[in-house]
């Protein structure tokens, strides 16, 4: 029986996710037999596409689904498949009208069945009459796509009618959609209050990003290095507050390094600071001496003259940057000392780059960064996280995905967890049916 977080234990100021990952043990998609019925399957098939053709440009989160939809197909089951793409609300044409071109999920049709081999029908409306019939219709390994969540208002307010007619649609919901975990939406949440226990469960991407997850939160080896870095310091925040209760070594890079910088009297030049969030940063500095955490913070920066790849460049001490300079990496003497501390950790999670690593002249400390856990993980042993957001797209670029523990495929969901924060998403997998 899955428990709800509210009661699950917290150790220190963490949530120990393996008490969930125990929790679900009895409904796992393993245990559930899906012979005969069909699965209503919440993805996250939120990817880029070419603005020109529409067609997609990183099949990533596609393939990491894939998994589940073939083992549903080969237990003899049939999947209607739902999810998300963009911000169609947010983007309305000019009449005030969706702009259903550009965000319909018809686009991914081609993409899935280049990756599943199968035919994939596609259903232009996400509930109704034709949604109705189509799911009806499926047999056993047929899948069905239905048409963006997001072209329904229900799907954001968490609407029970929305999600009790996305239901109906079928014997059994599976959520595999950690991307989107963290939202309490329609098709995320509120539909599986619409099936028992028996008859839900996470898919085998969720599960895996719960038990990833758990290893850098429950008991990790030693010593535990945690990366976080990003522009803003009110970004991260609490994950910092969160993780000088865990690990032994906390570095912090990217932009938000010069509001430390600037909090404790240094010069940061024209370097991103947030000024409101000072105290803030102090007072982690000062949590983490009590603790006895080892909190790096850059002691150099490859700072530039302008906002640019083509701007002038030198190397400066990041609490000694001149007026009109800016710190837009991490400096060589940084660059050392935090790849030596990586190296030899047996624990690594890492969330957000070191510095502008999409401008080529700013990457190499990110560059650095990514080849050292790579190297912790393969010749160290380490078990290595790449918490979501920018590092993942830093790791993929580098080609060093495989060379990791686990990269997660939910930035902000990831982000969350590891705040010890509840997931809706999660949590909804433990309650009970609600009624009609």
């Amino acid at each position: 029986m899955i428990i709800s977080p509210s009661k699950l234990k917290l150790r220190g100021r963490f949530l120990f996710l393996q008490d969930i990952v125990e929790s679900n043990s009895n409904i796992n998609i393993m245990d559930i037999n899906f012979s005969g019925k069909r699965a209503l399957l919440r993805v996250d098939f939120n990817v880029p596409l070419n603005k020109e053709n529409f067609s997609v440009t990183d099949d990533t989160r596609i393939r990491r689904a894939l998994p589940t939809i073939t083992h549903i197909l080969e237990e003899g089951g049939s999947i209607i498949l739902m999810s998300h793409l963009g911000r169609p609300m947010k983007k309305l044409k000019e009449d005030g009208s969706i702009d259903k071109e550009k965000f319909t999920l018809k686009h991914i049709v081609p993409c899935l069945v280049d990756l599943l081999g199968v035919e994939v029908k596609f259903c232009d409306e996400t509930v109704g009459e034709k949604a109705t019939e189509m799911a009806a219709n499926l047999k056993r390994g047929q899948v069905m796509l239905l048409e963006n969540t997001r072209f329904n208002e229900g799907e954001k307010t968490g609407d029970p009618e929305f999600a009790q007619a996305l239901a109906a649609l079928a014997d059994v919901y599976v959520n595999d959609a950690f991307g989107t975990a963290h939202r309490e939406h329609a098709s995320t949440t509120t539909v599986a209050n619409y099936f028992d226990e028996e008859h839900k469960c996470f898919g085998e991407l969720l599960e895996n990003e719960l038990k990833n997850a758990a290893k850098v939160t429950n008991n990790p080896e030693r010593p535990f290095v945690a990366i976080v870095g990003g522009a803003k310091v009110s970004d991260k925040m609490l994950l910092l507050d969160r993780l000088l209760d865990q690990v032994d070594t906390l570095i912090v890079g990217g932009g938000m390094a010069y509001t430390f910088m600037k909090a404790q009297g240094g010069q940061i030049g024209n370097s991103l600071c947030e000024e409101d969030r000072m105290e803030l940063a102090n007072d982690l500095v000062t949590k983490a001496r009590k603790k006895g955490v080892n909190l790096l913070l850059p002691s150099d920066s490859v700072v530039a003259d302008g906002f640019s790849n083509d701007a002038n460049t030198r190397i400066a001490p990041s609490n000694m940057i001149e007026d009109g300079w800016m710190g837009l990496d991490i400096g060589v003497y940084a660059q050392n000392e935090f790849t030596n501390n990586i190296r030899s950790a047996k624990t690594i999670l890492w969330n957000g780059p070191m510095g502008v690593f999409e401008m080529s002249n700013f990457a190499n400390g990110t560059k650095l960064v990514a080849q050292a856990v790579a190297e912790a993980t393969k010749s160290g042993g380490a078990f290595s996280l790449i918490g979501g957001g920018d590092s993942v797209a830093a790791i993929n670029q580098l080609g060093l995905s495989k060379q990791v523990s686990y990269v997660s495929t939910g930035g902000g969901a990831m982000l969350e967890l590891l705040e010890g924060k509840e997931l809706p998403g999660v949590k909804a997998m433990g309650e009970g049916k609600l009624e009609s």
